[in-house]
């Protein structure tokens, strides 16, 4: 990646992913359309008009689930990441340097977070101004040099700058959409074979079985959507923030140390997890398997690899 042309190549992303986004209604429409054309009676019913009937229903039902999760999505990731806010005269040194490449870029400061672990890791998060903030893990803030703790900061602030955040946060709350349905429709498998025997209880079996397929499908497609959401904008970020700070080498050697120690034990949720620099999973280690077409980040290693060509 060159680190000319950054503006360009934000419009671009910023692009395709709206493209995605518009994708991800489509593709729970198209769920429900062929759940309904698969169990409807080909005898009396039109697979056209039960879908038009389920339409508002589905929109409404999809809508307050988008709402509840877009109003309280600040409150939702401090709860899964155990995070509290960081004041200036708790760290003085985080402050300065945030707020020194805010007033380099022209930006507002966002808020400041503290997760009390020992791990590496950082992330962004917000929807808009006054939602904005950066959260840092105890022991980034204090096993990285000045150098190092202020590129991370940089990108932190570049996904917050390229709106990577409120595009992220908005593919979760569609795949956790998808991930709740296919859920609910695994958990209907207990009342098959339950009660007597009947052509009723097999026809619901069919259908139970015909909804988990569908969900199942739907839920892998919106988790590939999202990784070609997140995947991309991290080498964008990189990119942001070595032109940030003019110091590649440093965000090269923060991300070194990151990767030997990134696991915060207080995040268990996989949604949450995407939105750090570092993603600690094991298919973020590998640069070429089947495990890494669902990583949510491109290889630490590569990316490292592209800020040292610039040193």
């Amino acid at each position: 990646m060159h680190y000319v042309g950054l503006d360009k190549q934000i419009r671009r992303n910023n692009f395709n992913s709206v493209l995605l986004l518009i994708a991800f209604p489509l593709l729970l429409l198209g769920m429900v359309y062929l759940f309904v054309f698969l169990i409807h009676d080909k005898n009396t019913d039109d697979p056209h008009v039960v879908f038009a009937r389920l339409l508002p229903y589905v929109l409404i039902g999809v809508g307050i689930w988008f709402l509840i999760a877009w109003m309280g999505h600040t409150t939702f990731i401090k709860m899964a990441t155990g995070s509290k806010s960081l004041e200036r005269k708790e760290n003085k040194r985080v402050y300065n340097l945030v707020e020194n490449l805010c007033i380099s870029q022209g930006m507002r400061m966002p808020k400041l977070y503290i997760i009390n672990d020992d791990s590496l890791n950082a992330f962004a998060s917000g929807i808009h101004q006054k939602s904005f903030s950066i959260s840092l893990s105890k022991g980034i803030i204090e096993k990285l040099n000045d150098e190092e703790l202020e590129g991370v900061i940089a990108h932190e602030l570049s996904h917050i700058k390229n709106r990577d955040v409120r595009v992220l946060i908005i593919s979760i709350i569609f795949v956790g959409i998808f991930a709740y349905l296919a859920e609910m429709a695994f958990r209907s498998l207990r009342f098959v074979g339950s009660g007597k025997k009947s052509k009723d209880s097999k026809g619901s079996g069919a259908i139970i079985l015909i909804a988990i397929v569908v969900t199942a499908i739907a839920y892998l497609l919106s988790m590939l959507l999202r990784f070609g959401i997140s995947r991309k904008r991290e080498y964008l970020a990189d990119a942001g923030a070595a032109e940030m700070t003019k110091r590649p080498y440093a965000l090269a050697s923060a991300l070194r140390k990151i990767s030997g120690d990134p696991y915060i034990e207080a995040v268990e949720s996989r949604d949450v997890a995407q939105l750090f620099i570092n993603n600690p999973t094991p298919s973020a280690h590998k640069s070429a398997s089947w495990d890494n077409l669902f990583a949510t980040h491109p290889p630490i290693e590569k990316r490292i690899e592209l800020l040292e060509q610039f040193v």
